[in-house]
């Protein structure tokens, strides 16, 4: 049997010591402002984004992984004998999965797997991290997409925004556009289901917001033992506390991962952005 490599997209969140830590190849999508392309988590990172996008008067734009990056990579690996299994952002949300096909159909082969994780963020790197430690016991690429499959179908993540502002300009909208009629002072909490963004709930208070998410994320998991998520765009201090009410109310395994959304994703939620993925432990 082939030695399996993992590789997934920067709209994973993964940071860099920890997709190394996982053997997990990180190809990066591209943030464009002002004619110029940023290699999203080479180029550009949380810390000079989120200034330029609120300083800027002009949207910055996304844009998936060429088929020659993609080829590039599953051709590398390839030629080290290794099978691939390539998890991308939902189809929903991004054309990159579509990209990754091209390129493993350009490669005429049947060792490129190229898997819509159905999920962005750490719903995205929950997957691609389980199925590198899946990979480090020896399972073969039939038995790593079964069990991606029941990640996917018990995995859950839900966010707030600070604005719908980025959410509606980029296009990103998804089933949301029914809040579009009272964006005025309202909270929304958004879930990713099916790929697409559906509206939870609206609310009057970024406290509200949180308290939704929890309450949400306690009634689906009960007393499971999770794994835990908490993201944020430039709003530490909102995540740090849905992290400690998390803690509180959800079995949390090992130490939760507390991170700040990347450029990418960024571009289509905004400052203020709070959230949290959770997957039961398998």
């Amino acid at each position: 049997m082939d030695p399996v490599s993992i590789v997934t997209d920067s709209t994973s969140d993964l940071a860099p010591n920890v997709a190394t830590a996982h053997n997990i190849e990180v190809v990066p999508l591209s943030v464009i402002h002002a004619d110029r392309a940023y290699l999203d988590g080479v180029d550009i990172t949380p810390s000079s984004f989120y200034p330029m996008l609120t300083s800027s008067s002009e949207l910055p734009k996304t844009s998936q992984p060429t088929v020659h990056q993609f080829k590039e990579v599953f051709g590398r690996l390839l030629q080290q004998g290794h099978s691939v299994v390539s998890l991308h952002i939902s189809g929903g949300l991004s054309a990159t999965k579509d990209a990754a096909r091209s390129a493993a159909a350009e490669l005429e082969t049947d060792r490129v797997t190229v898997i819509d994780s159905g999920f962005l963020s750490y719903g995205l790197s929950f997957q691609a991290i389980e199925a590198s430690k899946m990979v480090q016991q020896g399972c073969s690429v039939e038995e790593i997409v079964a069990m991606l499959d029941e990640m996917r179908r018990n995995t859950e993540l839900l966010f707030t925004l600070d604005t719908m502002h980025y959410l509606h300009k980029g296009g990103r909208i998804g089933k949301v556009s029914a809040l579009l009629g009272n964006l005025l002072n309202i909270k929304p909490v958004i879930r990713v289901e099916g790929g697409i963004y559906v509206p939870v709930a609206k609310c009057r208070s970024s406290r509200q917001a949180l308290a939704t998410i929890v309450q949400y994320l306690t009634d689906r998991f009960s007393q499971q033992k999770v794994r835990l998520a908490v993201g944020h765009g430039q709003a530490e201090e909102a995540a740090r506390s849905l992290l400690e009410m998390l803690k509180q109310e959800l079995c949390v395994e090992g130490e939760p991962e507390f991170y700040e959304v990347g450029p990418v994703i960024g571009v289509h939620t905004g400052p203020g952005t709070v959230g949290a993925a959770v997957c039961p432990v398998i």
